[in-house]
């Protein structure tokens, strides 16, 4: 566009004083060989605008979880929890009948690394530990979370996995810098995994979100230091590692084709930032 055109962004700054040098920034990045992002997977301000009230409510309908999760009740009456409050303030489940997936939220819990199937069999007891993950659509924006939750007194090794996991995610957070590389997120996450004897999923990452569920980049958690795609302003996508007490190693339940489960039955926990790259760094936009 003409430099003393409006900017693109919705700034109402001319090019030449917005993403003009944005532009050249990353064109200069480019031309280095680095993988960069193109324009349209960096937000507008209305966009973002949009896709940051969709993470409000996202962030509400955990925090409704968080109030009423406890031993005895059913991962069943969590999804019922999610998908009555978050319909009842004007959002959709991203989940519900996403590529045939029947529920409304995603219940890990222990072995399981991702994707549990709410069920009224599945009965939360003393000791576990249990990723709810939340995805909301709010006026066609999306956004996504997910939280690690204790279920009463859980065993040392139990706390240790999850306290590690969020050790990981703030570390992987530290990293998100313009300019940086997704690499350098996810070297930070697996180096402290590693250095607690864990492991990171290796096959299933965090993606790009806000104008659909699932955008790119995808976002890995175990590549080098400097590599990936470049981090640039207006880039917006999750830091979600998964990490396993034992192996990376996984299987998918031939049953429901959706669960995944830790190969050597260990334990398995995940904690999800939705996080928006600014010039100044990284803004959780789900916290």
């Amino acid at each position: 566009m003409e430099r003393n055109e409006l900017c693109w962004c919705g700034s109402g700054k001319k090019y030449k004083k917005c993403h003009l040098m944005i532009e050249e920034k990353i064109a200069y990045h480019a031309d280095k060989g680095e993988i960069v992002p193109t324009r349209d997977m960096l937000k507008t301000i209305p966009q973002i605008e949009g896709i940051q009230k969709s993470a409000d409510l996202n962030t509400a309908v955990l925090d409704h979880v968080a109030a009423h999760i406890h031993a005895g009740m059913s991962t069943a009456e969590i999804d019922k929890l999610v998908y009555d409050y978050t319909t009842e303030h004007g959002g959709i489940p991203a989940p519900l009948n996403y590529q045939g997936f029947p529920k409304s939220v995603c219940t890990s819990i222990n072995n399981e690394i991702c994707h549990g199937i709410p069920d009224e069999n599945i009965i939360l007891e003393e000791g576990d530990i249990i990723n709810v993950d939340v995805s909301t659509i709010l006026d066609g924006y999306f956004s996504d979370a997910s939280r690690m939750f204790m279920i009463g007194k859980v065993s040392e090794r139990a706390e240790k996995l999850v306290r590690v996991t969020q050790e990981c995610v703030e570390l992987g957070l530290a990293q998100a810098k313009p300019w940086n590389h997704l690499g350098d997120i996810a070297d930070a996450i697996n180096s402290h995994a590693k250095a607690n004897g864990y492991s990171v999923v290796e096959e299933i990452g965090g993606h790009g979100v806000g104008l659909e569920f699932h955008e790119e980049p995808w976002v890995s958690y175990v590549t080098p230091k400097g590599s990936e795609m470049l981090l640039v302003p207006g880039m917006i996508f999750t830091i979600e590692p998964m990490i396993n007490e034992g192996s990376p190693e996984f299987f998918v339940d031939e049953n429901n084709d959706w669960t995944v489960y830790t190969e050597d039955d260990g334990l398995s926990a995940q904690v999800e930032y939705m996080v928006r790259i600014t010039d100044d760094g990284a803004v959780v936009m789900t916290k």
